[in-house]
């Protein structure tokens, strides 16, 4: 009776939990219009979550680059198409790694950044004072954080895809010796705007919402104490990896399949 006890309570416990984030989730959707009012809150924030991330950013898509070149040359080299180089390594950014890479970039950086502000600014009971001169902290802090980030995170991961080709056209071409006009001319004609752009942009915008709203819920909900804080960080990286390696894999079977 006992385990039957606990088992009802961790499963009463996570449907609790659910609903709290499912209720922050739309409020943070309402608020919208009055965000839009206060442009520099965002601002500020685009600049805190996008600008501090351009650096790994951008390192990693230009390594990411180099290793898809040379990978992906001595592959088509077997087959003799290796004039194909340009269109293998955007294909592989702009539908899959781009994205992907980037999200997980963004929730290592961006996201821990932005638990363990909220979760600071709770356990030195801000948020607190913050209701009592009745200030709405969901409102004021919350939403402009969510709205960022969504913002931000297709930014990043068009940064990642451009330095990532970038990245394989100096280790096909200037390095290993790729017909240029080849490289860009393969690129042109085997990329789509829709299907594989477009899908690309669309995963990048649902990937920045998954893990904005995971850090925002993991740092408005964690326990106001410094482990409280560092578990709530713990949590961000993996719920939020875990998110984004999840909905990569439904929205490829949804978007390449149809």
């Amino acid at each position: 009776m006992n385990f039957i006890a606990r088992v009802g309570a961790a499963v009463r416990g996570q449907l609790i939990n659910m609903g709290i984030g499912a209720r922050l989730f739309w409020r943070l959707l309402t608020l919208l219009g009055p965000a839009l009012k206060r442009p520099r809150l965002i601002g500020d924030q685009i600049h805190f979550l996008g600008n501090y991330s351009l650096a790994i950013i951008g390192v990693s898509g230009l390594f990411v680059g180099f290793v898809l070149g040379l990978q992906g040359y001595y592959i088509l080299q077997r087959y003799g198409s290796a004039d194909a180089l340009g269109m293998m390594v955007a294909l592989s950014l702009l539908r899959e790694l781009g994205p992907v890479v980037t999200a997980l970039l963004f929730a290592g950086r961006a996201g821990t950044a932005l638990t363990a502000e909220i979760g600071l600014m709770k356990a030195g009971e801000q948020l607190s004072a913050m209701e009592m001169m009745a200030v709405d902290p969901v409102k004021r802090i919350l939403a402009p954080r969510f709205w960022a980030g969504l913002i931000t995170m297709p930014l990043l991961a068009a940064v990642f895809s451009a330095v990532g080709v970038l990245g394989g056209w100096l280790v096909g071409v200037v390095m290993i010796g790729v017909d240029s006009g080849a490289f860009w001319g393969q690129m042109q004609q085997g990329v789509d705007w829709w299907t594989d752009l477009g899908n690309g942009v669309l995963k990048s915008f649902v990937f920045g919402l998954a893990v904005t709203f995971v850090a925002l819920l993991e740092g408005y909900a964690a326990s106001p104490t410094p482990e409280g804080v560092s578990r709530a960080t713990t949590r961000t990286v993996v719920v939020a990896s875990l998110a984004v390696l999840g909905l990569d894999f439904l929205l490829t079977a949804t978007m390449f399949s149809i």
